[in-house]
């Protein structure tokens, strides 16, 4: 099936195309959106994809995002009257999706929703007027009868999914055509008029980054919706909320998540972070927290204060070994003062403890909370992060950065046996391999709103001569490694052999989270693509990431290079000769 793009703007664009009987996906084409929650610069845009099934009776999965208000419900109209739409199943209530409802409850205000019981309270708060409603979980079912033209019986069967990544989410499984509508699962942020995944290489890079920045930190769940999955007759497409719907190379992509949670979600430790959702900034600050600890291969798992019952939100928080939790409002509703209450209860004088700024403009002072937890536990896993205007890039990298040190804590001890577990010939031989000194500066955004990063980098080669490349090592709990993705730019300065000492000493130090890598020194922040140019590099060489290869520890970075120069064409390269080889 060809795509059929219906363009209103040069950045923003409908296709409406047939996914199966019965079935029309409705996908919105947002080509140029740069940033999206906590990740950083996507750089194939995005879509929000709806769908339209016609039994006997007639159901909408999802929305859109309300910058095409006019658009969709126009396009919807000229596919079926409002008026005829029975059911509008809502898999999850953020605003990407769900936009257009309130819209969509003017043309037709009997339409009945079906969502997750958390989803119906959040609408309620959303639309502001009363609407039909049922509340389903996993198991429950919705038929919707016999399409007369085709024969065909589309009975929906749902899923249970909460935090993938919004504590409200359902999946729907409809038996007739064998599509699993997952919305944010499986998804990613690419931007195409491929209507299906058939460009494998194309997509695979921001499928894994859409991962690791949204579901990664949920593992547990994945796996709790993945078993679930598994009990489902054969699925033959997974149609998603955003990107290209997953039908060519569909094992691969189910096989993706189960490997990559698995493979975070081994042995019991793990730090929780708690948020309020739909409470200030409380959903996207918990995700960048859980993103950075993650980063550092320690488990997390995201616990939302106004979703959990008590039972499990004591269970989750009592067996963790470190909690963060934000600011809560001053006068909570009832059923949030309760969680709360059973929060400060369950955590213990073992546990790592700290908290961060949920910033939903009339707080519990962050230094109140500090200080109750502090009563509870003298264990502080970090200062308390605070927030004193409306996030930006600086603010999330900021949060990143401290749930990577807490991650990098927590796995203090098993980094030591590690770097003693090598066989000492080998370590000592395997440290024989020496390589040039560097610094790998990257930047994003625009100044005011700039996220910019430097790490110390040994493992540099050249990797081919046509076009001119190398390949980096970066170590996954690196910081700059969000920065390094494909498509993205960055800067090697080669170090000189006479004067790198006071670069390398400045580069190594620990900074605190979201400290500026650059203060003090001199640089030159316009005269390469991608990130600053130290003045007392030896050369530079701007480049831009074509691959990614993943290792056991760390990502291997294919970069083409664009651009270069030599400050000093008769000095040396600083060379880094190691004594062992299992750390730097």
């Amino acid at each position: 099936m060809g795509a059929s793009p219906i363009s209103h703007d040069s950045n923003l664009s409908l296709q409406c195309e047939g996914l199966a009987i019965d079935t029309t996906a409705i996908r919105s084409l947002d080509w140029d959106r740069s940033r999206f929650d906590i990740e950083f610069g996507l750089r194939n845009g995005t879509t929000y994809n709806s769908f339209l099934i016609r039994g006997a009776q007639v159901a909408v999965i999802d929305t859109s995002h309300s910058k095409f208000k006019d658009t969709w419900l126009s396009l919807l109209k000229e596919q079926i009257d409002p008026l005829e739409i029975d059911f509008l199943i809502v898999s999850h209530t953020e605003p990407d999706h769900s936009g257009l409802i309130g819209d969509l409850l003017d043309l037709n205000p009997g339409i009945e929703i079906i969502a997750s019981k958390v989803a119906i309270k959040f609408l309620q708060d959303q639309v502001h007027r009363s609407f039909r409603s049922r509340p389903v979980k996993s198991g429950d079912q919705l038929d919707l009868g016999i399409n007369k033209s085709s024969g065909i019986s589309h009975s929906f069967e749902f899923i249970s999914a909460p935090n993938l990544h919004w504590p409200d989410t359902i999946f729907s499984y409809d038996h007739g055509t064998g599509i699993l509508y997952t919305c944010d699962a499986f998804g990613l942020h690419y931007c195409s008029n491929d209507l299906f995944d058939t460009s494998y290489d194309a997509i695979a890079p921001d499928f894994r980054f859409y991962y690791d920045c949204l579901m990664g930190p949920n593992s547990r769940s994945v796996l709790q919706a993945l078993k679930r999955i598994d009990g489902l007759p054969k699925i033959n497409t997974i149609a998603v909320g955003h990107g290209p719907l997953l039908r060519d190379h569909l094992t691969h992509w189910v096989d993706s998540y189960r490997d990559w949670s698995s493979q975070r979600s081994k042995g019991n430790s793990y730090v929780a972070v708690c948020y309020i959702s739909q409470y200030g900034f409380s959903d996207r600050l918990s995700q960048a927290l859980a993103h950075g600890i993650g980063k550092a291969e320690a488990q997390v798992q995201l616990v939302d204060l106004r979703a959990s019952d008590d039972q499990e939100l004591s269970a989750l928080l009592g067996d963790a070994n470190a909690v963060v939790v934000p600011t809560w409002p001053v006068n909570p509703e009832t059923d949030l003062q309760a969680s709360i209450g059973t929060m400060l209860a369950a955590l213990n004088s073992k546990q790592w403890l700290s908290t961060y700024d949920a910033y939903g403009g009339n707080d519990e002072p962050i230094d109140s909370v500090a200080n109750q937890l502090r009563n509870i536990s003298e264990k502080e896993a970090f200062g308390p992060l605070r927030v004193r205007q409306s996030p930006d890039s600086m603010t999330y990298q900021r949060f990143e950065e401290a749930g990577t040190d807490l991650g990098q804590l927590l796995n203090r001890k098993k980094t030591i046996a590690t770097m003693k577990s090598l066989d000492g010939d080998l370590d000592k031989a395997l440290g024989r391999i020496s390589g040039g000194l560097y610094i790998v500066t990257a930047s994003q955004g625009e100044k005011g709103d700039q996220r910019r990063s430097a790490m110390v980098a040994s493992w540099v080669t050249q990797a081919s001569f046509k076009p001119p490349g190398l390949t980096v090592a970066v170590a996954k709990d690196r910081a700059i490694e969000g920065l390094m993705q494909v498509g993205d730019h960055f800067v090697l300065n080669i170090l000189k052999e006479d004067n790198y000492q006071p670069l390398l000493r400045h580069f190594l130090k620990r900074f605190a989270p979201g400290a500026d890598r650059f203060e003090g020194l001199s640089i030159l922040d316009n005269l390469a693509k991608g990130g600053p140019v130290l003045t007392e590099a030896l050369a530079f060489l701007s480049c831009r990431v074509e691959q990614r290869l993943e290792g056991p520890d760390h990502w291997i970075i294919y970069a083409v290079v664009e651009q270069g120069n030599v400050a000093d064409p008769e000095a040396r390269t600083a060379v880094h000769h190691r004594k062992v080889g299992n750390h730097y």
